[in-house]
């Protein structure tokens, strides 16, 4: 047993049942645990002004949390480990002021997505690969309590009447929350986490995610003005290769980046950046994608890049290529080159726009020029699998060639994929543009 003294200095039993470890379940000192936390939380929030504090550093807010939660510890009069109440400042701290028990997770750098399937079924994605984990949230109100708290220091809100919403935080993270009765079996919430560091194409190389004349031909397709679409699932890594091919456009362009969420970390210093907005509460002020293209043709630009094209945008944004706004670039979700064909065609007759399905092929035979097919495998591992070209229109086809490819030729002993990467031996067509506009190529790059 484990006793304690009270104030007359008499031997009591200690009233907190998870410091009896010998005799207690793991399953019931984590119960113990979160019925003191509970309480001591509580006991906090009576206690701290939160409204009055919200002006203030978040730092200076932890450390008066810090105080005063050693001050109820004391007051219960029990004995706490130092790591167990260095735990259980820290996770009222974040219950407090953070996202309550996937906190932790937001630190994380090598974590780039939370999954909560329910208030009891916690998963993340780390370092490509998803698993579950021993998170847990109290109830669907505890979760629903978190997801009000993301939602509304961003001005958005979730309810039975608007069950669904998306926000950016001010980190640059993306959140997802559904809600019943929409969410069948509880709350839901996603966040897929905004890289603060920016990965380069050296970077790429290292993880062997592209091959080294893959690079100097992607190099050359963005200095010479290319119009490029970078293909690929959720997940795979096309934005991250966006951003990296935009490091390459010379300095002295004017840059027009058209986002849902910003997530684009643009280097150059001449760089527009435009974002869409949702309806507000009336249902009122939507400004999509595609009234931000129209916009953005009128602003005088060099280039403009589309984080990633779902809509009519992009008919605009195909017209614009035609239309002297070459050099663009954006991604779609496809899982092929050839399927960003049909995806692209599919985006335009759903957008209603009155065009036969000739002239659409045809106009995506001569806007686009280069396709990036970028998969993530079944390791976690994320490579540029095919490069292609546009070359023009066959019959009432749209005839395209490899110029680069991942072969995948096997898995090892510990699961990693086992490939190559290798040219296909075709020229490009384009070739005699990338040359001419000065950019330095050596044609045995496309070698078998």
């Amino acid at each position: 047993m484990n006793f304690r003294k009270n104030p007359e200095g008499e031997r009591i039993q200690a009233s907190q049942p998870f410091q009896n470890a010998d005799s207690e379940t793991p399953q019931q000192r984590r119960d113990s645990f979160e019925e003191l936390k509970t309480r001591l939380h509580q006991k906090l929030v009576d206690r701290l002004n939160l409204a009055a504090l919200a002006n203030l550093d978040q730092a200076l807010l932890r450390a008066q949390i810090r105080e005063i939660t050693e001050i109820l510890v004391a007051e219960e009069n029990i004995f706490l480990s130092q790591e167990n109440k260095e735990r259980l400042i820290n996770e009222i701290q974040n219950e407090t002021l953070g996202l309550g028990p996937i906190e932790r997770y937001t630190h994380d750098q090598d974590i780039s997505d939370i999954l909560v399937n329910t208030y009891g079924q916690v998963y993340i994605e780390k370092n490509g690969k998803l698993m579950i984990t021993d998170t847990r949230f109290k109830s669907d109100s505890h979760l629903m309590l978190i997801i009000d708290r993301i939602l509304s220091k961003v001005g958005r809100r979730v309810d039975e009447s608007s069950p669904m919403a998306d926000a950016r935080l001010p980190d640059g993270s993306r959140v997802n929350a559904v809600i019943p009765p929409i969410a069948i079996d509880g709350p839901m919430l996603s966040i897929r986490k905004f890289r603060s560091d920016v990965l380069s194409m050296n970077d790429l190389l290292k993880n062997n995610s592209v091959s080294m004349p893959m690079v100097q031909f992607l190099q050359g397709a963005v200095k010479s003005r290319l119009n490029v679409i970078i293909s690929g699932g959720t997940g795979a890594g096309k934005t991250t290769l966006l951003n990296i091919l935009s490091g390459y456009i010379p300095t002295e362009e004017r840059i027009i980046t058209i986002e849902d969420s910003a997530e684009l970390k643009l280097q150059q210093p001449h760089v527009i950046r435009l974002e869409t907005r949702p309806p507000n509460i009336e249902g009122k002020g939507t400004v999509e994608q595609r009234d931000l293209v129209r916009n953005a043709l009128r602003m005088r630009p060099n280039r403009i890049i589309i984080g990633e094209v779902r809509g009519a945008e992009i008919y605009d944004m195909l017209q614009a290529m035609n239309t002297g706004h070459d050099g663009s670039l954006t991604t779609i979700h496809a899982n092929s080159s050839r399927d960003v064909l049909l995806r692209l065609e599919t985006l335009m007759l759903l957008a209603g726009i009155e065009i036969r399905e000739k002239a659409i092929r045809q106009l995506i035979s001569s806007a686009i020029d280069i396709v990036i097919q970028i998969n993530r495998f079944s390791d976690g591992s994320r490579k540029i699998s095919s490069i292609s070209e546009i070359v023009g229109m066959e019959n009432d086809t749209i005839t395209m060639q490899e110029i680069f490819k991942y072969d995948r030729t096997g898995v090892g002993e510990e699961g990693e994929v086992l490939g190559q990467y290798r040219a296909t031996g075709i020229r490009p067509s384009s070739l005699e543009r990338i040359i001419t506009s000065g950019v330095k190529l050596q044609a045995d790059v496309f070698n078998l």
